[in-house]
Order: C-alpha cells, then sequence, then structure tokens
C-alpha cells in the first residue's frame, strides 16, 4: 500500500472535516460515523477523527463518550485547537455550543497560550496562560 507524504494526509482529513461538518448540519450520523472510522483506520495517530466523531456522539446526546475523544483528540496532538476548544466548550454545565470542526472554527482571540510547568516531582504540567 502506497504510503501517503504529510501534506496528502492533511489535505485528506481537512477534507474529511469539511465533509463531516455538511453531513452534521443536514443531520446524517451515520454516514459521518462511516467516514470517520474509515479515517481513524487510515490515520491512526490523527487528532482530526477523534474530534469529528466527538462531535458526532455530542449531537447524538452521548456526552461522556464525545469527552472521552475530545481528550484522545487532545493527547494525540496538543496544539490541534479545535480538539482543545470543543473540550472548553462541551465541558462546562452550560455548553457554549461553539463547535470547532477545523482550525477555521478557532478565532485568535479566543486562543489561550499555554506554558510546560513542572511541579516537585518533576511531572509536567500544561498551564494555561491568558
Amino acid at each position: 500500500m502506497k504510503e501517503l507524504s504529510i501534506s496528502e494526509s492533511k489535505k485528506e482529513l481537512n477534507a474529511l472535516c469539511t465533509s463531516v461538518r455538511r453531513l452534521v448540519l443536514a443531520g446524517e450520523y451515520r454516514e459521518c460515523e462511516r467516514l470517520i472510522f474509515d479515517a481513524m483506520g487510515k490515520y491512526p495517530h490523527a487528532a482530526e477523527p477523534h474530534n469529528l466523531i466527538g462531535i458526532v456522539l455530542e449531537k447524538e446526546g452521548d456526552h461522556i463518550t464525545a469527552m472521552k475523544h475530545f481528550r484522545a483528540a487532545w493527547a494525540l496532538d496538543p496544539a490541534y485547537l479545535p480538539a482543545r476548544q470543543n473540550l472548553d466548550s462541551f465541558g462546562t454545565f452550560f455548553s457554549r455550543g461553539n463547535t470547532a470542526f477545523d482550525e477555521s472554527d478557532c478565532p485568535e482571540e479566543d486562543q489561550v497560550k499555554c506554558a510546560t510547568e513542572y511541579d516537585a516531582q518533576g511531572i509536567g504540567h500544561v498551564v494555561r496562560r491568558k
């Protein structure tokens, strides 16, 4: 099987985000799941499919599993802003409902700077800087 370059992979993942956005808005959740699960198999280390399945699960009312996928997306790529925005949006009692399908949904003014701080045991923790 031919291995895709990073730019080809990114193009396919961006196309996936666009397709899932369109399908979610149309309420086609089963088709979204099919596309996303195919992408998870093809790109097991990509954050995008986990973020997208989190959105679909949130729309279907499975909040707990959705949050697990948002956390998985963030763990796979801590710099992936849509996963962090979805964690912030849906991880509160009063969800703001700002769904981030891709980076275009993450306005720069809402971006929070992060830094790594180490505790007394030398364990690093990501902290937010305003």
